[in-house]
Order: C-alpha cells, then structure tokens, then sequence
C-alpha cells in the first residue's frame, strides 16, 4: 500500500475511532438539558420547557443600567436609579434575568466547574452587548483574589471574557486589573456592606497601566446584582484612564421590569 492510500487509510480509521468514542459517550453520558437534566437530542442545549423559562433582556431598557422597562418610553430613556445615583460606568448590559434556567447555568460554571458552559452564555453575551463588544478596545474580567482563585481553580468571568474575546477577535487583558484586597462573599450581604466590602479592593497591575488608559473597555462578570463589585472595578479602570467602561454579565438579578 502507497503512502497515500495508507494515510487515507489512517485517516478513515481515526473517524471511525472518533465516531465510535462519541457514540459511547453518548451512551453512558446521553446528552440532557442543561436545566432541568431531562434527555435532549443534542448535548449542551435545552428542552423546550427550560428554554421558554429563560427570560432574556430585550428593549425596552434603560440605556445606563440596562433594566427592563413594563412599557416603552422611547430610545434613550433612563431610569431613576441611574439618575440619582449615576454609575462610574457608561453602561451595563446583560444577557438574561438571574432566574430559572439562567440561574442554574450560573450555578453550574461557578461552583460545579462546568466551565463548559462558557462558551453558550458568552454567545449571549455577545448578543446582548449591545455592538459595544464590537466597538470596544479590549475584554477585562472582573478578578479574584489569589486565595479564591486558588480555592476555585479557576475565575467564572475570566472563562466568559476568553470566549467573548475569541468570539469577537477583541483584545483579552486577563491580568491588567487585580483584586488586592481578599473580600468576602457578596451573597447575603446588604447593598451598603457590599459596597463597603470592596472598596479598595481593585487595582491595576504594575506596569500595566498603558493597556487600560485610553481604552474603550467592556468589563466582563457573571451576575449583577447591586452593582458594588463591577462598580469599584470601574471605578479602578477610570482611574487609570479608560476613555469609556461598558459593564457586560451575563445575568442581572431584578425584581421585575419597572
């Protein structure tokens, strides 16, 4: 046999190979809803009970903080919250309400590992960004301490932010904003404690203050839920110079459209 045939021969071999282990895979791992668990046809997908569960943010929106409004207002409208406290960043987008099956993919890439899953939600991210991920300059997640980082092995919004910026082809700066400060966890705390909690706790790394200055920045997290963590990282970039800071998550946690 020729070294042609012979290659199309290794070739042939290394699909069936490849069919053969996807389809035992398959079998001992049958393909289910990343919701609910129940058997779906195709891996990494839905039922149709879950998918009409996700609540995704659509206009009409608040142009600042991105909350959904029960009524259109008209373009450009934004909301009293944002009025009188004004963010320290243009604006915040996210894909999808903190709830159903929104919530459990949240639940899964952050505390199951199932970092899989990043890539689907940075898809909607992207969607939902409103062209400022297209307009941007550079991608930053929101850090972790070191301490956490090393607990968890690795950062939810650091997974979010790669894909989005292979997605896009935008510039990834994974370590040009730092947590110095080991805060606690924001979940149960108040609105003023979280705030409180993580003040002083961003900074830009040394020597790298040139990536940010300038910059059209799109500031990547998980969820939004009062704002206090991606606000005193916002705060940070500004400080460093960044021309314009959009907030990007993947869900926002509302009590309803207003």
């Amino acid at each position: 046999m020729g070294e042609w045939e012979e290659r199309i021969s290794s070739n042939g071999g290394l699909r069936l190979l490849r069919g053969f282990l996807r389809s035992l895979s398959e079998f001992v791992y049958p393909p289910s809803c990343l919701g609910c668990g129940c058997k779906t046809q195709n891996d990494g997908a839905f039922c149709a009970a879950c998918w009409a569960g996700v609540q995704f943010i659509e206009r009409p929106y608040c142009e600042v903080l991105g909350i959904p409004f029960s009524h259109d207002h008209g373009r450009g409208i934004v909301c009293a919250e944002a009025i009188a406290a004004p963010p320290p960043f243009e604006r915040l987008r996210a894909a999808t309400v903190h709830d159903g099956p929104a919530r459990k993919l949240v639940h899964q890439l952050k505390y199951l590992d199932r970092t899989d899953l990043a890539l689907l939600m940075a898809t909607w991210m992207l969607r939902a960004s409103d062209g400022m991920v297209a307009a941007c300059d550079c991608i930053v997640p929101v850090p972790l301490h070191r301490r956490r980082f090393l607990a968890r092995r690795f950062n939810q919004s650091a997974e979010l932010a790669r894909h989005l910026a292979a997605l896009s082809g935008k510039s990834l700066l994974a370590s040009s904003l730092i947590r110095v400060k080991p805060t606690s966890r924001q979940v149960g705390l108040s609105a003023r404690a979280r705030k409180l909690n993580v003040r002083g706790a961003f900074a830009i790394a040394p020597g790298r203050e040139a990536d940010i200055s300038g910059k059209r920045v799109v500031l990547v997290d998980d969820v939004y839920t009062t704002g206090a963590t991606v606000a005193a990282a916002a705060r940070r970039l500004k400080k460093a110079g960044a021309a314009d800071v959009t907030v990007l998550t993947f869900a926002m946690a509302i009590s309803g459209p207003i």
